[in-house]
Parts: structure tokens; sequence; C-alpha cells
């Protein structure tokens, strides 16, 4: 069994997810390798895909999003699963009450979900470096809002027990179905 760890991301917090993953399976047994969307030319040469991005403003890196629309028809016919990084900070609730991870949730899951029809998703807390150089707009603006900035919460906030957790879910599935 081959398995992809397909990922889109900006300053490294969410590659650093995806080879946890693509880690995590290999030692469950798994040949699995972790690439850049960009480095992907066809998922069609792996049994099962794993498909992860950082999110800024509730939405999805493009370059995942667009990875997901070209490659659909593969995607759709083997085992995916999709995640997403980005909250920072520890808390589990938002300032409305609203669990951290569902509110946020990116924009382009539930278009994904009918397009792929993935066996599960997660959001992971992501991390945060304000001396990072920005990258895109969102990140320039922030940069030249100092209160912005300082409401954010900067540091490295994965939490690699769910990480694993969520990829031993993975690796079990995958493991009764080859049998």
């Amino acid at each position: 069994m081959r398995a992809l760890v397909a990922y889109a991301s900006r300053h490294g917090a969410t590659a650093g997810i995806a080879d946890r993953i693509a880690s995590g399976l290999s030692a469950a047994g798994i040949d699995a390798e972790a690439r850049s969307v960009g480095e992907v030319d066809d998922p069609q040469a792996f049994d099962a895909v794993v498909v992860g991005a950082a999110a800024y403003m509730f939405h999805w890196l493009k370059d995942a999003t667009r990875f997901v629309k070209h490659h659909r028809d593969a995607l759709a016919a083997k085992p995916v699963w999709i995640f997403s990084s980005g909250p920072t900070g520890t808390d589990l609730v938002d300032e409305k009450g609203q669990d951290i991870f569902e509110a946020s949730r990116p924009k382009e899951f539930p278009e994904l979900e009918k397009m792929i029809h993935p066996r599960g998703e997660r959001v992971f807390f992501g991390a945060w470096d304000p001396d990072a150089p920005p990258i895109g707009m969102a990140e320039r603006f922030v940069k030249k809002m100092p209160k912005a900035a300082a409401a954010i919460p900067s540091g490295d906030f994965r939490d690699w027990d769910a990480i694993d957790a969520w990829t031993a879910e993975i690796a079990a599935e995958l493991q009764d179905e080859s049998q």
C-alpha cells in the first residue's frame, strides 16, 4: 500500500505536519511520502491520499484547493483524508464559545467533501512566527497593524499527540482494507 501526504504550506508548519503523518504511516508499515502539492503530477500512483493545507482567514491555501479540484476524479476513487492547520494558541473555544476547530474549519471543506468524499477531516493548531517575513497580502496587512499582530498568539502550537492519533486512525483503516 502506497500513501501520499500532499500539502500546501507557507512557512513550513503544515509541511511539518505532513511529514509527521507520512512518518507515522510509514512506521505502521505503509509506504508513505509527503510532497508539496506542486510536486505531485498524478496521485494515481498512490493507493491512498491525505491532503492538507494551512488556512488563513478561514480559507485553505489556493494551491491545495486547485490540487484537489484538478485531481478530483482520482481522489474520489480512493481513500482520502483532508486536514488544515491554522488556529494558533491553546484555547479550545473562541470568544463566542464555539469549538475552535469547528470555527476554524476552512470554507472550502463542504465543497471538497462533495467532490472527493474524504473519509475524515481534521483541523490542527498551527504555528506563527511574527518575525517571519510576510507572505501574501493578509500577512503584510497584519505586519502593518501592530495591534492586530499582537492579538495573534505567536509560537508553535502544533499538537503532535493529536496528529499522531489521527495518523494511527488512518493507518488502522488502511491496514484493515489491505488484509
